[in-house]
C-alpha cells in the first residue's frame, strides 16, 4: 500500500470473506450425443434434432446436425422422466424414445435412422434397444436416488454421512466432476481447506468448465491470503460464466474478484472491478460500497478526487441506511467537501 498518503483519510480493510462459497444441490444434469442416418446408412446432415421431455414437466429443446450427421446437446436434466429424441426433415422421421440421462456423464445414444412413411409402412423398423433403454432407465434411477440422499444428508448437515455416500456414487461414475466438487464443498464446510482444494482440483481436471470448482478454489486462496492464485481462479470462473451467455460474471462475482484485487493491493484493478459489479447491478448496496471505497482510497493516494467517491457512498446508505458499512460509509463523506 502506497504509505505517502496525500490528502482524506486511506481506509484499511483487509477483506478476507468474499461472497460465500458457491454451493448448490447436486445438480441433475448430463449430456447426450448422437448421430442421425439415412436408411442407407449415410450420414444426414443439417437435419434439426428435437428433445422433448416426457415426466413431471414438459419441456423441449433443439439442435442441428453436422456435416457428419452428429449432435450432441449438453446440460440435459435428468430424473422425474425419460427423452424422447425426435430427427426430421421436410421428408423423413426417426424417433428415439425412453432415452434416460446418467448424471455428469456424455452418453451416446443409438443412431437415429430417418425413414419415410412409406418405408415404415413396408415394415422397416429403426435399430432401437429396448433391453437397453431398461437397463438405462434402472441405472439412472439408482444415481438419482442417490443424489437426492446426498443432497439430504448435506441439508442435515450430516457431512460425513454425505462424504461415504459421495464416495459411493463416484466409484458408479467414470470421471464425475460433480462428484468431487460437491466433495469439496462439503469439506470447505469441514474448514478442511487442504481437502477441499484437492477435491476442486480434480474437479477441474475432469471438467475444465467447472465454474463452481474455480469460485470455491478463489475463496479458499483469499482466505489463505495466497491472492495471484485467488485471482487467477475468479478471472477463470467470470470468464466461463461469460463463454455460457451470461455475459459476465454477475455481481457478486466481480465484488469477489475485486476484493482479491483489493487485499493483493492492486488497487486500480480492485476499483475496475467494483464498477463492473456496480454495473451488473447498480441496487447492490455492496457493489457501490465497495466502488465508493476504492475510488476514496485512490484518490488518498494522489489518483482521482475524493468528491468521486460521494456518489456511490451516498447510495450505499439510500440502498442499507442501517447496513453492515453504514456507519464507515457516514464517516467517509463526512470528510468529502
Amino acid at each position: 500500500m502506497n504509505r505517502h498518503v496525500n490528502r482524506g483519510l486511506l481506509v484499511c480493510v483487509l477483506a478476507l470473506g468474499l461472497s460465500g462459497v458457491a454451493s448448490s444441490a447436486f445438480a441433475q444434469t448430463g449430456s447426450l450425443k448422437g448421430k442421425v442416418v439415412t436408411e442407407d446408412g449415410r450420414p444426414a446432415a443439417s437435419v434439426e434434432v428435437v428433445f422433448d421431455f416426457v415426466g413431471e414437466v414438459k419441456r423441449q429443446v433443439k439442435t442441428i446436425t453436422d456435416k457428419n450427421g452428429e449432435w450432441i446437446k449438453p446440460g440435459l436434466p435428468a430424473g422425474g422422466g425419460t427423452w424422447t429424441i425426435t430427427a426430421r426433415t421436410d421428408k423423413a422421421t426417426g424417433t428415439l424414445p425412453g432415452v434416460v440421462i446418467k448424471i455428469n456423464e456424455t452418453q451416446k445414444v443409438a443412431d437415429i435412422v430417418l425413414m419415410t412413411e412409406a418405408a415404415r409402412a413396408s415394415g422397416k423398423k429403426p435399430p432401437v434397444s429396448n433391453e437397453e433403454a431398461a437397463k438405462a432407465n434402472k441405472a439412472a434411477a439408482e444415481i438419482e436416488a442417490l443424489a437426492k440422499d446426498i443432497n439430504a444428508a448435506v441439508d442435515a448437515g450430516n457431512y460425513d454421512d454425505a462424504l461415504a455416500k459421495l464416495a459411493g456414487l463416484d466409484s458408479k461414475l467414470e470421471k464425475c466432476a460433480q462428484c468431487q466438487m460437491k466433495i469439496g464443498e462439503i469439506l470447505i464446510k469441514k474448514k478442511d481447506d487442504k481437502g477441499a482444494e484437492a477435491a476442486l482440483l480434480k474437479a477441474i481436471e475432469y471438467d475444465p468448465a467447472s465454474t463452481n470448482a474455480y469460485i470455491n478454489l478463489a475463496n479458499i486462496y483469499n482466505n489463505q491470503r495466497k491472492f495471484e492464485e485467488a485471482a487467477k481462479m475468479s478471472a477463470k470462473a467470470n470468464e466461463l460464466m461469460a463463454a455460457g451467455g451470461a455475459g459476465g460474471g454477475d455481481a457478486a462475482s466481480y465484488i469477489n474478484q475485486g476484493i482479491i484485487f483489493w487485499n493483493a493491493g492492486k488497487y486500480p484493478e480492485a476499483k475496475a472491478e467494483f464498477a463492473k459489479a456496480v454495473q451488473a447491478d447498480p441496487k447492490k448496496p455492496e457493489a457501490q460500497y465497495w466502488l465508493g471505497l476504492s475510488t476514496y482510497n485512490l484518490a488518498s493516494t494522489g489518483q482521482g478526487t475524493l468528491a468521486d467517491a460521494k456518489a456511490p457512498l451516498s447510495e450505499y446508505l439510500k440502498l442499507a441506511p442501517t447496513g453492515e458499512y453504514a456507519e464507515v460509509v457516514k464517516a467517509l463523506l463526512a470528510t468529502i467537501k
